[in-house]
């Protein structure tokens, strides 16, 4: 994604969790938007790492049996 490219988008936090977004984003004195973006660069290779939810223990040997 180029670094112009700039799309609005609404995310929903629970309360608890946007308060220190917001107290981070205060002592940093920068926007939600900036650490939200950092938070996701640095996360984003451990997240990736989750299965799908359509990844599942056991689902290629029930895909096996079938064939």
């Amino acid at each position: 994604m180029a670094g112009s490219d700039k799309r609005k988008q609404s995310l929903y936090f629970p309360e608890d969790m946007l308060k220190e977004i917001q107290d981070e984003a205060a002592r940093q004195d920068r926007s939600l938007s900036w650490i939200v973006q950092k938070a996701w660069k640095i996360a984003r290779r451990e997240i990736q790492k989750y299965p799908s939810v359509n990844e599942f223990p056991g689902a290629e040997d029930d895909k096996e049996e079938m064939a």
